[in-house]
């Protein structure tokens, strides 16, 4: 997927040692089907060269408002008005101070304030010492250029190249594009709020041993993202996978079915969106061993009893929250066979309006996928995409499927 193709984007370095991600970050923007033009302040020629960000954008540099090379000796309106944005990464403590002031002595704060803010959104990514993004003068001139209507993206926290440790780093370059591209997500579930579950559940047999299954969590995770990205709050119910969370997202870790039930119940009752994307095992072991099982060489296995573990999807669909028509349920069901005859039962069994059905074994732990969409009216399929793509997909659905809020 190139997310980002057809934008033109702006990308202006202020000084700061942080310059050193924004060559990635070029990079990556260009990958995802942007085009890049790079303005630099003198300070941020310090950092790095000219020279290295005209390699990786492909683009002449610009970086004095005297540029002779522009007709009409004006780089400030030209750059500015073919821009989709301007992302300013590294932003240092003097440049948002310039751009709150209103100052006009350089280029790149001279074409951040003549491009025409309806049009061209301005995105700053502050990078910082501690101390200097703690400091009250800092905070004021982000709330005032917030105010003015620039979108100021968070900090990372750790390692400074001072030595010291603390927030002002600048986001990562997979973190700066990231939040450009959910910038430029149509926001088809503003004011939503939306709690997905994923991966697999984990039932513990003894201290070291359990049954679970090969979910991987993937197509959960680009859920939550995708619902992110369309301006949704959202809360991620994650069972043991290893992925990273999604920006903006708020993750919790379970073990168990019973624990992922106990997180989801009350996230219910304020969610308006609930997708069980989570493979929940549908058993666990009766008891648990509160030591190791050993073998003793009988040759004689252990035996084990089972019980049928809550039905989280049917609970959360059955809760007066849902029935009253607050909350929207999503279920999924991962079949090994006869995708549409279990997954159109499914649905009727479990009472929601829209289950997403696929095939278990040819998507656990795959990129890819295809899904499945049952509801009242039939059905439709999602032909094989990435997981990615396929979460983008099934947010524009459920938005499109949305009862229109109550006044």
């Amino acid at each position: 997927m190139n997310e980002l193709a057809g934008k033109h984007i702006v990308l202006g370095l202020s000084g700061g040692v942080a310059c050193y991600k924004s060559a990635e970050l070029c990079r990556a923007l260009i990958k995802e089907g942007a085009t890049v033009q790079v303005v630099m302040t003198e300070a941020a020629a310090q950092f790095i060269t000219p020279v290295t960000m005209q390699a990786l954008s492909n683009r002449t540099v610009y970086g004095s408002q005297w540029d002779a090379r522009e007709a009409n000796n004006m780089p400030h309106i030209n750059l500015s008005r073919e821009a989709d944005a301007i992302l300013v990464a590294p932003c240092s403590a003097d440049f948002i101070a310039r751009l709150a002031q209103g100052r006009a002595d350089e280029l790149l704060s001279l074409l951040c304030l003549a491009r025409p803010a309806q049009q061209v959104p301005l995105l700053l990514a502050p990078a910082m010492n501690r101390e200097m993004w703690a400091h009250p003068a800092t905070q004021r001139n982000l709330a005032q250029v917030a105010q003015d209507g620039a979108t100021v993206l968070a900090v990372g926290n750790g390692d400074q190249a001072c030595g010291e440790t603390g927030d002002g780093r600048m986001l990562e370059p997979a973190e700066l594009l990231e939040e450009v591209i959910a910038f430029f997500t149509p926001k088809v579930l503003a004011g939503q709020k939306v709690l997905v579950t994923a991966g697999p559940t984990f039932e513990a047999i003894d201290p070291v041993r359990g049954i679970t299954n090969h979910s991987s969590g993937k197509m959960g995770f680009a859920i939550a993202r995708a619902a992110r990205e369309a301006g949704a709050e959202v809360t991620l119910v994650a069972g043991p996978v290893h992925l990273p969370t999604p920006r903006g997202v708020h993750r919790i870790n379970v073990q168990s079915a019973q624990k992922m039930l106990e997180a989801v119940v009350p996230r219910a009752q304020v969610a308006t969106v609930f997708i069980a994307t989570a493979a929940v095992a549908d058993w666990r072991p009766a008891t648990q061993a509160e030591q190791k099982i050993k073998k003793d060489g009988s040759g004689q296995t252990p035996v084990l009893g089972f019980v049928e573990n809550p039905d989280i999807l049917a609970t959360v669909a059955q809760s007066q929250h849902a029935l009253v028509g607050d909350l929207f349920c999503v279920g999924f069901a991962a079949e090994s066979h006869d995708l549409l005859a279990h997954a159109s039962a499914k649905r009727e069994r479990k009472g929601v309006p829209l289950l997403v059905g696929n095939i278990g074994p040819a998507t656990f732990g795959q990129d890819d996928n295809a899904l499945l969409l049952v509801d009242a009216q039939g059905h439709r399929e999602l032909p094989r995409a990435s997981k990615r793509a396929l979460a983008r997909q099934l947010v524009a659905e459920i938005a499109l499927r949305l009862p229109v809020p109550r006044v």
